[in-house]
């Protein structure tokens, strides 16, 4: 019992070392990746090297989701839709997975989130889908709070493509087309966020509706 205990200490203390690290050598700085991955985004292996990091990153809740300020603008819409939602998916799944190894210090963060408490009464594809469609809500909760509750995997795969990939595609358009001049700015705007927010809304409307008339 105490050995796995000192196990998941080192597993931790490991990934916040990494966190620190990759950001000292300036690995999680957007713009000097993007300015790297130009040198080879005629190379068929650079996609395959994007969703390799994003999986990585995802499965120990590091900020994989800045990856789109990477591949938007190397990347038509549709091609950085793919990238995104691969890698994201498959982080997504490695830390569905990972999250069994937890320390209960960090299982207990994660049983205060929205994200936990709404899964554990909705385990549903509908609210995972959701969940992942909303802009800005945080990938690492739904992956972690759902791999603590274990989640039907069917749904969780499934919603992790389809979210993923709607979000990805509108956000990689906007950047895409916008160019070198793309910022936060043009992704908080009204016209870029609302429809998500809507379609997430509407979703979580209807699984409360399903779940009050079931009662």
């Amino acid at each position: 019992m105490i050995k796995g205990y000192i196990k998941k200490l080192i597993v931790i203390a490991l990934l916040i070392a990494t966190g620190i690290w990759l950001e000292v050598i300036g690995l999680l700085d957007a713009e000097k990746m993007l300015a790297v991955a130009r040198g080879y985004s005629d190379q068929w292996w650079l996609v395959l090297v994007l969703i390799l990091l994003q999986t990585a990153m995802f499965t120990f809740a590091l900020a994989g989701s800045f990856f789109l300020w990477i591949v938007a603008p190397l990347y038509p819409p549709a091609m950085a839709t793919f990238i995104l939602a691969a890698g994201g998916t498959l982080g997504g799944i490695s830390a569905y997975f990972f999250s069994k190894r937890l320390t209960d210090d960090w299982v207990v963060k994660i049983e205060k989130s929205h994200a936990y408490k709404l899964l554990r009464k909705q385990d549903n594809f509908f609210t995972l889908f959701a969940l992942r469609v909303f802009p800005a809500f945080p990938h690492s909760l739904v992956n972690y709070s759902s791999g603590i509750l274990n989640v039907k995997l069917s749904h969780f795969i499934s919603a992790a493509i389809l979210g993923i990939s709607i979000k990805s595609y509108i956000y990689s358009k906007v950047i895409y087309n916008a160019t070198t001049s793309a910022s936060l700015e043009d992704l908080l705007d009204i016209s870029t966020y609302g429809p998500l927010v809507l379609l997430s809304v509407v979703t979580l409307a209807g699984v409360l509706i399903n779940y009050k008339m079931k009662k």
